[in-house]
Formats: structure tokens, sequence, C-alpha cells
């Protein structure tokens, strides 16, 4: 059994918070230099250059990359020989983003109620999602997540008929309903069967994957590909204003459901893909 301390994740977690906000994931940031290669239209190749921009003198400067610095997404898978001593892991996470956001000067943008609207005044709590796995780890995800991007996501409950043109047809909706609303190049995370909240699970978790890696299962793998493409070929451009590179990437994943059912998440993420991973 593997002991791990309450401050220790306390610690960890408003670190990443600080990583998370302030450096580009290398994958997301090659993949812009990518985009930017590609890019046809002068205007969003300026906007690309922008971005780039804003990435480097937010590395060098250790600045925000984006004035929201979002609620902060934790997932944590927790070893099953895992014992935390001092507390509990959801105050140790709470308490790792209040540290982060007081100490680094990040905006607060978290209202204890959504009706009352009241900011808690340090960006908590946190979204956490945990779950147990085997061996004696306990690793965190950690993703800020704005809301310029999150309003855009969108859930639908598909009938098995309508089956993949079915899922096309709402992905490529989604995005255009989006718009330039999300600050694109985003990336698309798609999950598709469980329930309501598992198919929203899986689609928020899919946007961590790396870009540029490919999908183990040959048919999500080309359906994939098959969505980045429709998804460029709409016209929407970095930040809205045209162009041939909308998204970076695409990632589909998967989960049994009723025969029934089809639901199908799509989880958006502009393109400060915030993201910094932990292993205790």
């Amino acid at each position: 059994m593997k002991v791990i301390e309450y401050q220790d994740i306390v610690a960890q977690i408003k670190k990443a918070c600080f990583k998370a906000n302030c450096q580009l994931p290398e994958d997301v940031a090659a993949a812009l230099k990518k985009a930017r290669q590609k890019e046809v239209s002068p205007l969003g190749r300026d906007v690309l250059d922008t971005i780039l921009e804003n990435t480097e003198i937010a590395r060098k400067k250790s600045m925000a990359l984006c004035q929201d610095t979002g609620m902060v997404v934790v997932f944590a898978d927790v070893g099953q020989d895992v014992t935390i001593r001092g507390g509990l892991l959801s105050d140790a996470v709470d308490e790792g983003v209040r540290r982060a956001y007081r100490e680094y000067y990040f905006r607060n943008s978290v209202v204890a109620d959504p009706i009352n609207r009241k900011n808690t005044g340090d960006n908590t709590p946190a979204v956490l999602h945990v779950s147990l796995v085997e061996g004696d780890q306990l690793r965190f995800s950690v993703a800020p997540k704005g809301f310029g991007s999150e309003n855009m996501s969108a859930l639908t409950m598909l009938k098995p008929a309508q089956g993949v043109q079915g899922i096309k047809d709402f992905v490529l909706e989604t995005v255009l309903k989006a718009g330039g609303n999300p600050c694109p190049p985003i990336i698309i995370g798609v999950g598709i069967g469980g329930t309501m909240e598992k198919a929203a699970l899986i689609a928020k978790r899919a946007t961590l994957r790396e870009v540029g890696s490919e999908n183990p299962q040959p048919h999500l793998a080309e359906l994939e590909e098959e969505l980045l493409e429709l998804v460029n070929k709409s016209g929407i451009g970095p930040q809205g204003f045209g162009g041939g590179q909308t998204a970076l990437a695409v990632f589909v994943d998967t989960f049994a459901t009723h025969i029934a059912g089809l639901p199908v998440a799509v989880s958006i993420n502009c393109h400060a893909a915030r993201h910094v991973e932990v292993i205790l």
C-alpha cells in the first residue's frame, strides 16, 4: 500500500494549474505550427501567427495564455493500492486550485450557485472526476476549461437507426453553430454511447488525447479522419475569420450503450487546449 500525503497533492495541483494556464502543451503548439503551414487564407495565417506569438510570450513571461483561466477540470485515476493521508482528495484538489489562482492572480471565474451567481472568489470548487484503477499511483489530468468553448459543446440522443451518418451530421452541426465563438482552431472530443452523462464525460476526456495520436480502433480512426476533413471544409477558419484550419484534431471515444440508444456528445476545446498530467 502506497501512502500519498494530502499536502503533496495540494502542491502538485497548484503547480499543474500554473503550468497549464501559462504553457501550451507541446503537441498542441506543434499542431498550431503545422496548421500555420497548411492554412491557405492570408488572414488565417496572420491569426495563427498571432496565436503562436501569444503562446511564446505566455511561456517566457509566465503569464496566462488567455484571460479566461477557466473552471478547473481534474480527472483523477486513483490506484486501488493508494491511501491518501491527511485529508480528502476533493479537498486537496480544491486547495491546490485555490492557492494557484490566488498566488498567480489568475481570474476567478466560478460562481457558487448558477442562479444567484455569486463568485466564490478563489476559482473553487474544481470539477473532479475520480476513477478507481489498478496499481499504486495517483494520476491527475488537470485541465482549466474556458467557457467560450465550453458553451459551444453539445449533447444529443440519437436513434440507433441514425447511425454513423447521424453522428457526423451532429458533430458538423455543432461546429457550424459554434462558428468562431470557441476560438478556433479547435480540438473536438466526441463521446458515443453509454448514457447521457457518460457520453459527455468521455467526450471531455477525449479532448486531452495527444494531438497527432491515432485511435487504436481502425473504424474510429477512420471516423476521426472523416470528421476532421468535414470540419475543416466548413470554412470557419482561425478565430472564425475564414480558412481551412478550423480544427487541429477530432478525437472519438465510445462506450457500451443500450439497444434503444445512441447518445452523442461533442466537447469543444479552444486552441489554448490547456492540460497537464501529474503522477504521484
